[in-house]
């Protein structure tokens, strides 16, 4: 069955219009999820939902428990992630309200745990390409039908938050020729690749973040205002995205851990084969 993530983003915690839902609760060896999975049916494809923060917003973005969330999404057989967004926009051109599909990150988080691996087994995935093209390509189409305007390409700085930037900060984040700002897509796609589920953005501008010398800085009541718009769109667009997903797996992430296990079999700790036996268990079986 063709199996699509959906991680909500601020403001979005449920989506609509599943049919056969059944809520998960899961513990897994990185703790739990940040809520129950949500499962459903949407047309002929099966999406589970988890709200990034929890439902009730109760996670800061240092918080979230990021590998759990990916790992519980492989595990329930999730091949696709769609991560929807909350950002800043660092470009005159990106407008409060419009939508972009990033293709690349820059990360500025301190001390996140960003990968499964560690504790007795080393491995490293390349990220060059971070983004799965396959699934940009069919937000962008989505996007745009579902009313957006919506910009192709862009970098996404992860900063650590829960502070919004400084002015200084984000001067050096446009010279950088950054698109957007945010708290959580890192490590999130960082484990998703690991996991070999293709990831993509629908990074959704609520703000100017504090350098535009037109706009008043950055705050939780002007984020607000904007993102009830967003969640709105984001749902319409996960509606049609979701059945143009391809039933076979991305290319790009089809293997991509295959070979990225460094240390010997012999000395890899059997209760970590275990533990990351969705992520890797079919290359040490």
């Amino acid at each position: 069955m063709k199996t699509v993530g959906v991680i909500g983003g601020s403001g979005l915690y449920a989506i609509e219009g599943l049919s056969d839902v059944e809520e998960i609760s899961m513990e897994t060896p990185f703790g739990a999820p940040s809520d129950v999975v949500v499962s459903g049916m949407l047309d002929d494809t099966r999406l589970l939902f988890i709200p990034r923060h929890g439902r009730g917003h109760r996670f800061t973005p240092s918080e979230v428990p990021y590998r759990a969330n990916i790992w519980a999404l492989k595990k329930l057989g999730a091949s696709w992630c769609v991560s929807l967004s909350a950002v800043g926009s660092l470009k005159e051109e990106i407008v409060p309200g419009d939508v972009v599909i990033i293709d690349q990150f820059i990360d500025r988080t301190k001390g996140r745990p960003s990968t499964f691996f560690g504790n007795g087994i080393v491995g490293h995935v390349p990220f060059g390409q971070p983004i799965s093209p396959v699934l940009a390509g069919i937000l962008e189409t989505a996007s745009r039908e579902a009313g957006a305007k919506v910009h192709v390409g862009g970098t996404y700085v992860c900063m650590e938050g829960p502070a919004f930037s400084t002015r200084a900060e984000s001067f050096l984040y446009r010279s950088c020729g950054a698109s957007v700002i945010g708290m959580t897509n890192l490590p999130e796609a960082k484990l998703a690749r690991e996991a070999e589920i293709a990831y993509a953005t629908i990074a959704l501008a609520t703000d100017y973040d504090c350098w535009h010398t037109g706009h008043d800085d950055v705050s939780v009541d002007a984020v607000i205002a904007i993102m009830k718009q967003n969640v709105a769109l984001a749902k319409r667009i996960v509606a049609i995205a979701a059945s143009r997903v391809p039933e076979t797996p991305d290319p790009l992430e089809s293997g991509a851990a295959q070979f990225a296990v460094m240390t010997a079999a012999d000395r890899i700790p059997a209760e970590r084969l275990e533990a990351l036996q969705p992520i890797i268990g079919k290359y040490f079986s």
